[in-house]
């Protein structure tokens, strides 16, 4: 990418469009009574579920998830039982035993509760879902805390995926980020799932972080290799300490900029193509014979709160503090403190803090904006009408796309949009030109390149 185009488009904050709305839009103004409603009609239609355990050891500065800080084992426990409580709301709710496909563990790091726990959370969702057999169960992990007897847990409850987080092996940079974590603890963690059947693996490192240069992510990636993992995410690194004040212990000036951060991204991708690795998307790589690759050949390729995935349910259900759901009719959002949130489920409450009613306009920019993130192309005029608008109705005075067309970093034929393959790294820029909202939150994210 060239400095021009860096000094362009490279600077501005910009979501990762995990979502469209994002985040930033939800509103109070969405009752547990409309997500009870929107949950009773879900019926026979497929569901997935995500558990998000808000809970560490200890802060990793770079950190952007809701998560607590906890030596003790009781705020785990006691939150535990909440969350066993909301399941059984949510299946009162229901009024029928949802078809769930898809599970996800996420954190804070899931697996710092202990194998006994896992287990019967896992019990709890069986008894008061249908959970079909081919259910695909996913876990993030924190390979220093991953202990042989959780390894073994995970496998026997049926877990298919795991996603270890490694960021670097640079110690450099993992003492500057406060995450001392071995290339040894990382594979002897992986030894562990492998042993126990959790044969897929995925990586996620970052780039961007402070002190990092393109030689130290090259290393890194060259290490992770040796651990064959089928998978990885690479995200560049948001620093925004008036969001996470935590990120203000980050030395600001020891942060590469925005052409040092593409020099690092390119060089992550490259290496992995080198290895097999297919490139997917905006930040992800697959081995050719992973179901993410397969699905971004065949264009079925999803995007959603965990980034690129398979998923192809419409109705995603969110457990715990903080958590997010997806519904056809909108989004839904938990209380994020903790103890709001339990409160909440122990009154009989769902715990909705917020959420966000979707318009059939919002429904048209979010399948394109989902298409350009997966695809790095969309049929805008197809997919308007596909949603009961003209054609040109996105692309009518759309200035900010008409200005990257005139660049060079997309073309527009017949109502069609396409990245130039030399500047898919400002993929979010391309899919900012059809958010509605974006002038409304733009300081609340990170930089698009």
């Amino acid at each position: 990418m060239s400095e021009d185009f860096i000094a362009k488009y490279g600077d501005a904050r910009l979501p990762r469009y995990t979502s469209y709305p994002t985040a930033p839009k939800f509103a109070d103004d969405i009752a547990q009574s409309d997500y009870a409603d929107w949950i009773a009609r879900i019926g026979s239609s497929p569901a997935s579920l995500y558990l998000h355990i808000p809970f560490c050891r200890s802060m990793c500065w770079y950190c952007g998830c809701h998560t607590t800080i906890t030596e003790r084992d009781q705020p785990i426990l006691d939150y535990l039982d909440v969350l066993h409580k909301e399941l059984e709301l949510v299946s009162v709710a229901a009024a029928r035993p949802l078809d769930v496909r898809e599970i996800h563990f996420g954190g804070g790091t899931p697996t710092i509760i202990r194998p006994e726990e896992f287990a019967s959370l896992m019990t709890s969702i069986n008894d008061r879902f249908d959970v079909a057999t081919n259910a695909n169960v996913s876990v993030e992990i924190d390979p220093r805390t991953l202990s042989a007897a959780m390894a073994e847990a995970l496998g026997a409850s049926g877990v298919t995926r795991a996603s270890l987080g490694v960021q670097s092996f640079d110690p450099v940079v993992q003492k500057a980020i406060n995450r001392i974590q071995s290339e040894e603890t990382t594979a002897l963690a992986v030894g562990h799932l492998r042993e126990n059947g959790v044969e897929r693996i995925n990586f996620d490192l970052i780039y961007g972080l402070p002190h990092q240069t393109v030689r130290s992510c090259v290393e890194t990636v060259l290490a992770s290799l040796a651990m064959r993992p089928d998978r990885f995410s690479v995200f560049g690194y948001a620093h925004i300490p008036s969001f996470k004040k935590h990120q203000r212990l980050i030395d600001e000036k020891v942060l590469p900029g925005a052409a040092a951060r593409n020099e690092q991204a390119e060089a992550i991708a490259a290496t992995l193509v080198s290895a097999g690795y297919v490139r997917i998307g905006l930040d992800h790589f697959a081995l050719p014979e992973d179901d993410l690759a397969r699905a971004a050949a065949r264009g079925k390729l999803r995007r959603n709160f965990q980034g690129y995935t398979t998923d192809q349910c419409e109705n995603l259900l969110g457990f715990g503090a903080s958590s997010i759901g997806r519904l056809p009719q909108g989004y839904i959002q938990n209380e994020v403190p903790p103890g709001v949130y339990a409160k909440r489920v122990a009154s009989g409450s769902l715990a909705t803090a917020k959420g966000y009613r979707m318009t059939p306009e919002d429904r048209l920019r979010a399948h394109v904006i989902e298409r350009l993130m997966c695809d790095f192309a969309a049929d805008v005029s197809a997919i308007s009408i596909f949603h009961g608008f003209h054609p040109d109705h996105l692309l009518t005075a759309n200035d900010h796309l008409r200005s990257m067309a005139d660049d060079g970093v997309v073309a527009v034929k017949d109502g069609v949009v396409v990245l130039n393959a030399d500047h898919r790294f400002l993929v979010r820029a391309v899919a900012s030109s059809f958010d509605a909202y974006l002038g409304e939150m733009r300081r609340t994210f990170s930089k698009a390149a």
